[in-house]
């Protein structure tokens, strides 16, 4: 084969590259492994305008400045399909960076160091924390678990998003385990379970998760998830 062909080939895979990472960078990265819900998801960052792009390639995910995490099922096997394919490092990379991740329900509690949901499984620590069951209601008084339904989310340590909601805001759960973070702070959000006060979204820095289905929220959940992904 020609060196020069070959130099030719090579540039060109380069400049590929480059415009694919640029493209990356400039819209919405939606983290696809097998175990989210990428149609709701999908709407309702058309409804929201917003560019995005849906991937199972890491490289891909690593170029991004913003992410959204989505999942739904068992911790355990879902972190074992994102350290095969890599995904892993991928978000840990953006985060690194400085830019943003967005986790959904599952991947809201995939941010966290591990979980206790069939056995005990490493996540990807990105908010120290871990994982454990909803208190079950007491004499079967309260709310059973799973958690299902519209729940309404009490902010914390000074959140105002929910406030410029302009009414009180309510959101579609359903999960039988939460985040139990390490520190407090990274708690903005909660929900009232059976006498627990249980963290419906958290943040440290540049890294968010909703435990419950912005996608599926109405018009409350859109606002948020847009308020949110545009900061």
């Amino acid at each position: 084969v020609n060196p020069a062909l070959q130099q030719v080939q090579f540039t060109r895979d380069q400049t590929t590259a480059a415009a694919g990472r640029l493209l990356c960078a400039a819209v919405i990265c939606v983290v696809d492994y097998g175990r989210g819900n990428l149609f709701s998801i999908g709407r309702a960052l058309d409804v929201l305008g917003l560019k995005y792009q849906v991937t199972e390639d890491a490289d891909t995910v690593a170029a991004a400045s913003r992410v959204i995490l989505p999942g739904v099922g068992a911790f355990g096997g879902a972190m074992e399909i994102i350290r095969e394919r890599g995904i892993d490092s991928a978000l840990c990379e953006v985060a690194a960076r400085g830019d943003q991740i967005v986790g959904i329900c599952l991947g809201e509690q995939m941010l966290a160091t591990r979980s206790f949901e069939f056995g005990e499984h490493a996540g990807l620590n990105l908010i120290p924390g871990d994982v454990v069951r909803l208190k079950d209601p007491a004499h079967g008084q309260g709310t059973r678990i799973p958690n299902i339904g519209w729940r309404e989310v009490t902010a914390h340590n000074r959140y105002d998003a929910l406030e410029r909601l302009g009414h009180r805001p309510y959101f579609y759960f359903i999960h039988s385990y939460h985040v139990r973070c390490a520190a407090p702070e990274h708690v903005v959000g909660t929900i009232e379970v059976n006498g627990d006060h249980v963290p419906a979204i958290i943040r440290k820095e540049n890294i968010w998760g909703f435990q419950f289905h912005p996608e599926k929220s109405g018009q409350a959940g859109l606002a948020l998830l847009g308020d949110t992904l545009r900061i």
